[in-house]
């Protein structure tokens, strides 16, 4: 397995905790979906941290960790239609517009987003994203202790980092 380093901006790299992300490309390693998705797990088995996130997307795997809570995703960039649009985007959200933009980047942006933050927040099945503000819209990528950046994965592709307390 090949798993490359992605740079987390912003994140202090050294002390006691230091954020991690990775990728792996199944065209590099020669995996299928199901040994990208088992070396995507033996990633974060030997990573020792408190807080790992996993994000799949055929022909890629995300794993991040972090001693504080942490969550990640990445997404293909693909149109999508009015429908997908409203079944993700909060009250708040279907009022600032949607830009339709013709690859679809930013709905992708958008779901992964909230996927990367779900997952940080303990469970990403226990939260509706109808619900659920998009990190795009914090100001200089910050709520609270969280923070929130994008990371470049792919060009066909959109990845999210949410972390606690790593700037």
């Amino acid at each position: 397995m090949t798993a490359r380093a992605l740079s987390i901006p912003g994140a202090v790299l050294g002390g006691e905790s230091t954020p991690h992300a990775r990728l792996i490309d199944a065209r590099v390693s020669g995996l299928d979906e199901s040994r990208l998705v088992a070396s995507a797990r033996a990633l974060s088995d030997i990573a020792g941290a408190r807080w790992v996130s996993r994000s799949y997307r055929f022909p890629l795997a995300l794993v991040a960790w972090h001693d504080p809570p942490v969550g990640i995703d990445i997404e293909r960039i693909t149109a999508w239609d009015e429908a997908f649009a409203e079944s993700i985007r909060t009250p708040a959200e279907r009022t600032t517009g949607w830009p339709h933009d013709a690859d679809g980047g930013y709905l992708s942006s958008l779901w992964s987003s909230k996927e990367a933050l779900a997952k940080a927040l303990g469970d990403a099945l226990a939260y509706d994203p109808r619900r659920l503000e998009s990190p795009m819209a914090w100001p200089d990528g910050r709520s609270g202790p969280w923070r929130a950046t994008t990371l470049i994965a792919a060009a066909d592709h959109v990845a999210y980092w949410i972390g606690d307390r790593w700037m």
